[in-house]
């Protein structure tokens, strides 16, 4: 897969994942690890560190095998230049299914600043009318209000629960399951936060 050139809207923008994002991604873990801990993903078996504990570079080289892969699209959020959260495409599938998943966090220091609903809006106009996709889905932790409001910002629709989806901040938890596809997208996500 090509690397995507910087999405950018207003002061917020998305930008490939490169190594030297490796250690300010860590040191914004790190100094966010009571906003984020509810919504991590975490081993079922209880291995694995804690996201900004240790060297984010393995991490950021796995994000960078999947996009030469084609099958993730790994970015940072930017505001004003600085890197404040991550947007991660993934499940990128081909074929008769043209879809993925979508995953994004945002620091506690700018989260309301409505950088989220732009950063989700870009990358999901990029994978319609880029990558040619056809549907995109986003999976929240139902207590996850900060998250639901991005997807009802921007018109997303409710597909329902999945049961013990994703094991999280170290159990089987929930999600709600949002998409939408390129047709009923109106041409543009971003056109709806205007």
């Amino acid at each position: 897969m090509e690397e995507p050139a910087l999405l950018q809207h207003g002061r917020v923008a998305l930008r490939v994942i490169h190594r030297r994002d490796a250690d300010p991604l860590r040191s914004l873990l790190e100094r966010n690890r009571q906003w984020l801990r509810r919504w991590e993903a975490t081993h079922p078996s209880g291995r694995g560190a804690e996201p900004g504990s240790v060297s984010m570079r393995p991490t950021v080289r796995l994000l960078r095998r999947q996009l030469s892969l084609g099958s993730g699209v790994p970015f940072v959020v930017l505001h004003d230049g600085e890197v404040v959260g991550q947007l991660s495409v993934s499940e990128v599938s081909g074929g008769a299914l043209q879809s993925a998943q979508l995953g994004y966090w945002v620091s506690e220091h700018v989260a309301g600043r409505g950088i989220a609903p732009i950063a989700v809006a870009l990358a999901i106009d990029y994978l319609f009318h880029e990558l040619g996709l056809h549907r995109v889905e986003i999976c929240i932790r139902p207590e996850n209000t900060a998250s639901l409001r991005v997807v009802e910002k921007l018109g997303l629709r409710a597909e329902g629960r999945r049961d013990a989806y994703i094991h999280i901040d170290g159990a089987w938890r929930d999600h709600d399951c949002f998409a939408v596809t390129r047709e009923e997208s109106g041409g543009t996500l971003l056109g709806r936060l205007s």
